[in-house]
């Protein structure tokens, strides 16, 4: 591939931010070491955080051109997952490189492991470490996924004339004001991908607001929405789950997925009350970050609900038949099944009180035709938010006193559940083939 000179303009940039970035490393890496250590498996393939890999890995590397898709945390790297294993499927002969940040989303890419798809770990965006990191890996194209565009790896891919691209491109009411008021600083950036796939029409004029050229921002739909593979949720195997826990058949659930402190505590809360007018409520909890799982116990112990917890359960296990109040889901990529067990899903970081509001995504819940409550923070995912309102799909409240409330009214009413479901699934008829749309696009 051709090398190409960088705009001069974003060398300006790169200069300053090259600047800056150790400086910002230096005051986020305690904070970084500590989820690390919390998440564990921080010690596997560490070196590869620093562009370092294996002789065995470089003869791996060296076996196949391939296509670099970049995640994150498990939620990108399920995203990460779709469009890879359609772009196998449209050309078998295609080696996907998933990388990650996260330990969490390198165990969920290290399920989908094979000769066609290698997990690897993110390199740090420094000079250095990306310029290692190209020179074992040698890609063929790079793939962003959301919105992680790290200036160093992206300037040095447009360099050695590696096309970049930004699939799923999501950007908040928060990301956008803040790209807005640095628009020098991050429009040269923005402007060395050659193409960004947005979710909605809508945000074609916002990504063109910040200095991409109309002509390569494309509305692909959102990927998060398609199921591109038909795949359903493993909704046999949770229901055993829950008939060794001694939950009845036909009991009404709860499922709150993607909490943050203190939501699970307003859950607790609301399902001892609920509980005098519904006694065979049962509520599951499955936290945003898993790590947080002793903090979660403590919290609800002043309740003295019994607890049991998802990685202490197997079906063949029959010693955990104690009818708990509650399930603890302490662990990653199980959201999606258990939603499908749902009366009532919630979705988290979206009411007041937590410490980063903003939402989580509600089109899981939604697409599988649940009735869907969330606070009044979901900026996050402001578009699915509108789009589910105006077909009256889901149930916004504004603090967690009106959860109690709202959970009652509908746990009382089926065919407004069955109303809102069917109207959630409907709205999102038009991001299927979301993901075929997009290997298309990233395909030319």
């Amino acid at each position: 591939m051709p090398s190409r000179s960088i705009p001069a303009d974003a060398r300006r940039v790169l200069l300053l931010y090259r600047c800056l970035f150790p400086m910002g490393l230096l005051a986020l890496l305690p904070g970084v070491l500590l989820r690390m250590w919390r998440r564990g498996g921080a010690r596997e393939k560490f070196a590869q955080r620093l562009g370092r890999y294996t002789a065995a890995e470089r003869v791996r590397f060296a076996s196949r051109r391939w296509i670099w898709i970049h995640s994150i945390s498990v939620g990108e790297t399920l995203v990460a997952l779709k469009l890879a294993r359609a772009w196998h499927a449209r050309d078998p002969q295609c080696g996907i490189l998933l990388s990650t940040t996260t330990t969490t989303g390198f165990a969920e890419a290290g399920k989908a492991a094979g000769d066609w798809l290698e997990p690897i770990y993110n390199p740090l965006d420094t000079r250095r470490a990306v310029r290692r990191a190209l020179d074992a890996l040698q890609p063929r194209q790079l793939v962003l996924i959301e919105g992680e565009v790290w200036p160093n790896l992206v300037a040095e891919c447009h360099a050695r004339g590696i096309p970049v691209a930004l699939a799923g491109a999501r950007l908040s009411p928060r990301s956008e004001r803040r790209f807005r008021k640095f628009r020098a600083f991050t429009g040269p950036i923005f402007r060395l991908l050659e193409s960004i796939g947005v979710p909605e029409p809508e945000d074609v004029a916002r990504w063109e607001s910040l200095g991409v050229p109309r002509a390569r921002i494309h509305c692909t739909g959102s990927i998060k929405y398609d199921d591109p593979e038909g795949n359903p949720p493993r909704e046999a195997e949770c229901r055993a789950l829950l008939t060794a826990l001694g939950v009845p058949m036909g009991a009404p659930i709860l499922v709150a997925g993607s909490t943050w402190e203190p939501e699970e505590r307003a859950l607790a809360r609301a399902l001892v009350a609920l509980r005098r007018e519904f006694p065979d409520l049962f509520l599951i909890l499955v936290p945003r970050h898993i790590e947080r799982t002793a903090a979660i116990l403590r919290d609800l112990a002043p309740l003295a609900l019994r607890i049991a917890r998802r990685s202490e359960l197997s079906i063949e296990n029959s010693t955990f038949k104690i009818s708990p109040d509650l399930l603890l889901v302490d662990a990653t990529g199980e959201l999606r099944d258990w939603y499908a067990l749902a009366t009532v899903a919630f979705v988290g970081k979206s009411l007041p009180g937590v410490a980063e509001v903003g939402g989580q995504n509600p089109a899981e819940p939604a697409a599988l035709g649940k009735p869907v409550i969330f606070g009044p923070h979901m900026e996050n995912f402001a578009a699915v938010v509108k789009l589910l309102l105006q077909r009256d799909g889901a149930m916004p409240i504004e603090s967690a006193g009106a959860l109690l409330p709202q959970v009652a009214a509908l746990l009382a009413d089926p065919a407004r559940r069955a109303q809102l479901g069917t109207n959630a699934r409907a709205a999102l008829e038009a991001h299927r083939g979301a993901t075929a749309r997009t290997v298309e696009r990233l395909a030319r």
